[in-house]
């Protein structure tokens, strides 16, 4: 078996990479937001946090997949209804946006606001507006969680932000480069 350099051996392996290029002082001293944007990005930001104590919330988001193929991905909404679609799939599959916004809307309404009330309790997503904000994911593959969350956030008018995740393609990460 060939021997790979740089390999993860799990999420707390991971934070503590990214903890060694994360300007931990600037994080502590700006009380940095941490915003985690699915599961196991929740777990990276309490290991990022764990010294410094900086307050973490959650974005909740969901996927909208193409009607003629459940395991594509072609757009997601968040919970503040922030869409972000991938226009090349939407026009390679011929996909009205009717078809996206309307599961955009029943996303939301369905799944999103149940995860709202279930592990919030109905508090809305914190304001971030003149907060720097750090988004941690576990992974992005193609970076549509992540612009979602990006969306959201920048709607919200930060002092600045920031993105924190351990593997990402190198088309991805030109992507989001400009926004965060």
């Amino acid at each position: 078996m060939k021997k790979y350099k740089n390999i993860l051996k799990d999420r707390k392996d991971a934070a503590q990479k990214l903890t060694d290029v994360i300007p931990m002082q600037r994080l502590k001293d700006e009380a940095w937001k941490l915003v985690s944007v699915s599961r196991g990005g929740l777990e990276l930001a309490h290991n990022i946090s764990m010294k410094h104590k900086n307050s973490i919330d959650f974005l909740f988001s969901e996927s909208i997949m193409a009607p003629n193929n459940s395991e594509c991905e072609v757009a997601r909404v968040s919970e503040s209804e922030e869409i972000v679609i991938n226009e090349k799939l939407v026009s390679a599959f011929n996909i009205q946006y009717d078809y996206i916004y309307g599961e955009a809307r029943r996303k939301h309404e369905e799944k999103i606001l149940s995860y709202i009330y279930q592990y919030r309790k109905g508090r809305p997503f914190a304001s971030m507006q003149n907060e720097i904000v750090l988004l941690i994911d576990e992974g992005s593959e193609t970076g549509l969680k992540l612009m979602t969350a990006l969306k959201t956030i920048l709607a919200q008018k930060p002092k600045a932000v920031y993105i924190a995740v351990p593997v990402i393609p190198s088309d991805v990460l030109e992507l989001l480069e400009p926004f965060a």
